[in-house]
């Protein structure tokens, strides 16, 4: 297996090789990590708190620098460390159990300083709020790069603990701008702010709030609303699908890990077979569901599968997906393409030892997974490849 694993268990080791694939440096990295060895020997839930403790120690200092670049008036080098310390905040967070204490003080740290940051850095990247009911949802919006006139763009969601911060930090977005495409970063609900500053719970209907979010950007006057497409990580295998079979203005979808049943994965989960991807997993997905208690979180996730969703796509689909992904096996991407039947053009791409992507969503290595996914984008909605 090529993720980096420094410690005794997969929960651990995932994070950091997301940390590391989003922007982390090598050395903070083991730093960070060198005082936790001994605390993940004891399992995945065991030491979180001390985890927290030194990744926001870190995050701290970087803050503290990048104060003293900004009082030299030194902005672009004030912008990559506030940057590192919001993904080390947010990765501190990530590991917590819900209602831990300073998790959500940590949060707010994390996205403030993302904000921050990527303003500094000069990123074109902008929060934004997209109408939903008698609320909002909070996404982060990138422009394509080299466009005039009205811009094809691609809604891009959360799996079951991300952000959209991590998912702007996937470079996705970035490589989507380089081929002419804006890309909207969502945190539906169930995720990032809708959970934490909303109380927003996941829903398996998703298209409820998959429609607002396209009706947010064919209102818009700089996105084509006739080249809409719609992407998702992890459980946004799942929730990406669900809306583009029931939302048909969407012109085009691709999953970064297929997500087919996942409430056939929970079964799964409850019996110990494959890996979890946060600690105190239960408490965690009780919370994302507003769940009280185990059984009531199997009643409310048990419309997650998408067996009679995939034959309703009538538009270009990809499934991607890592040949050792630990988390959810690879018959499911292939139950997902097999039933593409009404789709014109479906594509399986199975990342293998040959090129990396192998583990979920591509943790060991996500260059190919992001190049392979805006690559299919500029095709089916009018981007460019050179």
């Amino acid at each position: 297996m090529a993720l980096f694993e420094y410690f005794p268990n997969y929960v651990w080791n995932l994070s950091v090789s997301i940390a590391m694939a989003s922007g982390a440096e090598l050395g903070e990295i083991m730093d960070m990590c060198q005082p936790l060895l001994a605390k993940a020997e004891a399992g995945e839930d065991a030491g979180t708190v001390e985890f927290m403790q030194e990744w926001m120690k870190m995050a701290d200092k970087l803050v503290a620098l990048a104060e003293e670049d900004e009082a030299k008036g030194r902005m672009l080098s004030a912008g990559p460390k506030r940057q590192r310390a919001a993904l080390y905040y947010l990765t501190a967070e990530r590991m917590q159990a819900h209602g831990s204490e300073n998790r959500l003080a940590t949060f707010k740290k994390g996205i403030a300083n993302f904000k921050q940051g990527t303003e500094q850095a000069g990123e074109t990247v902008r929060r934004v709020e997209v109408p939903y009911g008698d609320t909002t949802l909070a996404a982060l919006f990138t422009p394509a790069e080299g466009v005039e006139g009205p811009q094809p763009c691609v809604v891009y969601l959360n799996g079951l603990d991300s952000n959209k911060e991590l998912l702007y930090w996937s470079r996705l977005p970035q490589e989507l701008a380089k081929r002419g495409i804006a890309s909207l970063c969502v945190d539906q609900p169930g995720t990032g702010e809708s959970l934490r500053l909303q109380g927003l719970p996941a829903m398996w209907k998703s298209e409820d709030w998959g429609t607002p979010v396209y009706e947010y950007l064919a209102a818009r006057d700089d996105i084509d609303s006739a080249r809409i497409g719609i992407t998702g990580i992890s459980l946004g295998g799942y929730y990406a699908p669900r809306v583009c079979a029931n939302e048909p203005r969407y012109a085009s979808g691709a999953v970064w890990g297929a997500n087919h049943n996942w409430a056939e994965v929970q079964q799964r989960r409850i019996n110990r077979e494959g890996e979890n991807p946060v600690p105190h997993y239960w408490k965690h997905v009780h919370w994302v569901f507003g769940a009280d208690g185990q059984e009531d979180f199997i009643e409310k996730s048990k419309g997650m599968n998408l067996n009679g969703q995939m034959e309703k796509i009538k538009v270009p689909f990809l499934v991607t997906h890592g040949e050792f992904d630990r988390q959810i096996s690879l018959d499911y991407a292939h139950q997902s393409y097999d039933q593409l039947v009404n789709s014109p053009r479906r594509e399986l791409k199975i990342f293998t030892p040959r090129e990396g992507g192998v583990e979920h969503v591509g943790a060991d290595n996500m260059s190919f997974g992001r190049h392979y996914i805006a690559d299919w984008f500029a095709e089916t909605l009018g981007g460019r490849l050179a």
